[in-house]
């Protein structure tokens, strides 16, 4: 099966990690912070050190990667941060993923960073599925709600590896 990249493998991320090991992916998801590792590698998940700020520490991860998560939705941070998280970071990785083995793009297009960066999020992505081709699912369902959210979440992965 395929290998999925979650960025931002946070209590959400775990749980869709492991959804999508149960399904028979393999899944690599990635922290900022070296005290974050145990509890990815506790799910079952390959633990990476990366940050979405610099794009090149993910692209380290991508070469058999089928499936990239953007899971942002609710980043914490400063505002210009969280800003450049889903606007020009997420453009970035866009324009870096086209040399890629990568099939496409889940980003949690729901959370608690203000609703103007989740468009902004949008909007590249529509720019980048246009541009480039890169094939794109939205995860617009309540984080809140834990289960929905991961069944959402785990059907964007399954529709972009679908034949």
């Amino acid at each position: 099966m395929a290998r999925a990249l979650l960025v931002g493998c946070g209590c959400r991320g775990r749980e869709l990690g492991a959804r999508l090991i149960d399904a028979g992916w393999r899944v690599r998801g990635t922290t900022r912070r070296p005290d974050g590792v145990a509890a990815i590698e506790h799910a079952g998940i390959e633990a990476e050190i990366a940050d979405p700020d610099r794009i090149a520490t993910l692209l380290d991860l991508v070469a058999d990667v089928a499936v990239v998560g953007w899971l942002l939705g609710s980043a914490r941070g400063e505002a210009d941060g969280l800003a450049a998280l889903h606007g020009p970071r997420l453009e970035r990785l866009c324009e870096e993923l086209v040399d890629t083995p990568v099939r496409g793009i889940v980003y949690e297009a729901a959370g608690t960073v203000p609703a103007n960066y989740l468009n902004d999020g949008r909007r590249v992505l529509s720019d980048a599925a246009e541009r480039w081709r890169i094939p794109v699912e939205l995860v617009d369902h309540d984080p809140g709600d834990l289960n929905g959210w991961v069944a959402a979440a785990s059907a964007a992965f399954r529709d972009l590896t679908a034949v």
